[in-house]
């Protein structure tokens, strides 16, 4: 058949009925977990009127996930795959698990008392974002292209109501609709690859089972148009340019909890699912090399993304919609440790992992302090709102300036290691030298628009007075998040050499 290449039919579901041992239910325990706190706080939410009751029991679900992952590392050097593939069960994804379930448990404590102060409390928060963990725990572990649609989907749809939960703010019903629109859009380009490179390679679905073909595949031109197909996708869900379209009113118009969320979690599942994608799928494909290569596109992509992203955050004058272009420009980064890996450059998915950490840690913070900062009708959304905190609020002030110079990449913190290593693994390519350049010259132009508020907080008056409400989960939460940039700043070796344990991508 022209435009099909002959290769025997696979079977990828014929293993689904196969019985499974204890190792592989070990395995799955923290899906289980979190999968079924989420589906049980949803009931509390129905049956039981108890306000903090469904808070708890997702918390503590959570904590008890966590748990299971540590307790997992030592048993996962080799790697499980259960299900044809459908489920990979390997350091990286373990990695990725603590990053999801961290971020998740940050957010709930500090989305209650948001949500109290600004009062739109409504008991479904809780378990949307617990599933919407589980959506991103299945793309960490996705090592078949229908649970990677699956794991995408459970996701976004989670967010999507997430983002539209403050039900009388117009603001947050136009980036829910807006983010739901081209959620859609990157559903069809997703689904549409995943016919493409079916057709074209007899049914092979499971990334092991691509790897095999792909070889021969890479000359048929639908097999080609189906692997950019899902990297345009997920592109969608990173924020690329030009697939960022959604970013500024979905990140300002959701509750500031929720976009701290979307910036940590959304973000970081994305790049997790492209990495193991492409490293695992299509790094022998012949599709890594030349013009029209997937690692020179995402290379040129990178460097659109990161200058369009902060050239933008610039001109705002809007706190949420600054920060919303600044993670624009950091998806371009993170492009840049996701075209290093692909070139299987020495120490890029490591550096990669570890940057993806550093970012949400700081991501987390950095919207904790922002929703914490504002009362009911008065969130600080402008820079000049923020004058004067530090006179007031001082450790509040220094908690947000080190955050925010993570993200600048100012030493000594996560985000200068991040970068830092992600650009020296780039840099051992010479068709990646431009490539870093770019991306230097960018972290110059962003320390600008971060310091525009530390200069705010610090060398202003106070315009208003500064009434922060009591939030003791607010406080810890950023208690920790400082701590973990500074760590990874200052010592970053252990992190480095815990991502260096997920190499092997299957």
């Amino acid at each position: 058949m022209e435009g099909r290449a002959a290769y025997p039919p696979r079977r990828d579901s014929e293993a689904f009925l196969m019985k499974i041992d204890a190792t592989e239910i070990a395995a799955l325990l923290p899906f289980i977990l979190v999968s079924a706190v989420g589906c049980a706080t949803l009931l509390v939410d129905a049956f039981v009127k108890h306000r903090t009751l469904g808070l708890r029991l997702a918390q503590m679900g959570l904590l008890a996930a966590m748990a299971a992952v540590v307790g997992q590392w030592a048993d996962q050097g080799a790697g499980v795959r259960m299900f044809s593939g459908m489920w990979v069960a390997d350091r990286m994804a373990l990695f990725l698990d603590v990053v999801f379930i961290a971020t998740g448990l940050g957010t709930l404590m500090v989305a209650a008392p948001f949500m109290q102060e600004h009062d739109f409390e409504h008991g479904e928060h809780h378990a949307l974002v617990v599933l919407a963990v589980a959506g991103m725990m299945i793309v960490g572990h996705a090592g078949h292209l229908l649970s990677l649609l699956i794991g995408i989907e459970t996701m976004s749809l989670a967010v999507y109501l997430l983002v539209a939960s403050r039900r009388r703010q117009s603001l947050g019903a136009e980036g829910a609709l807006k983010y739901l629109l081209f959620g859609a859009f990157a559903a069809g380009f997703l689904v549409y690859g995943t016919a493409f490179i079916y057709g074209t390679t007899g049914g092979a679905m499971s990334y092991a089972a691509i790897a095999a073909v792909a070889g021969v595949a890479a000359g048929n031109p639908l097999f080609v148009m189906g692997v950019y197909f899902l990297l345009v996708g997920l592109l969608f869900k990173i924020a690329a340019v030009p697939f960022h379209m959604w970013t500024p009113e979905a990140y300002q118009g959701a509750p500031t909890p929720v976009t701290g969320f979307m910036a940590a979690g959304v973000k970081t599942a994305a790049i997790g699912g492209l990495l193991r994608l492409l490293g695992a799928a299509f790094a022998d494909s012949g599709l890594t090399l030349g013009h029209a290569g997937w690692v020179r596109v995402l290379g040129g992509l990178a460097a659109l993304t990161m200058t369009w992203g902060n050239l933008a955050a610039l001109r705002q004058d809007n706190v949420k919609r600054m920060l919303a272009y600044s993670s624009i420009a950091h998806a371009g980064y993170l492009l840049v440790g996701l075209a290093a890996r692909g070139l299987r450059l020495d120490g890029a998915q490591p550096a990669l992992l570890t940057y993806l950490a550093a970012y949400a840690f700081t991501s987390l913070g950095v919207f904790a302090v922002v929703a914490w900062v504002g009362r009911r009708d008065d969130e600080r959304w402008l820079v000049a709102g923020w004058s004067g905190l530090a006179r007031t609020r001082p450790m509040v002030a220094l908690a947000m300036a080190v955050l925010l110079l993570s993200l600048a990449g100012v030493p000594p913190t996560g985000g200068f290691f991040g970068k830092f290593y992600i650009f020296r693994a780039a840099m051992q390519s010479p068709d990646l030298v431009w490539l870093v350049i770019v991306a230097v010259l960018n972290s110059v132009v962003s320390v600008y628009y971060y310091l525009r508020i530390v200069v705010a907080m610090y060398f202003r008056e106070p315009t208003r007075p500064w009434n922060l409400y009591p939030s003791t989960g607010t406080g810890l939460v950023l208690t920790a998040t400082v701590l973990l940039v500074l760590a990874l700043g200052i010592v970053p070796g252990p992190v480095i050499d815990l991502a260096a344990g997920g190499m092997g991508l299957r």
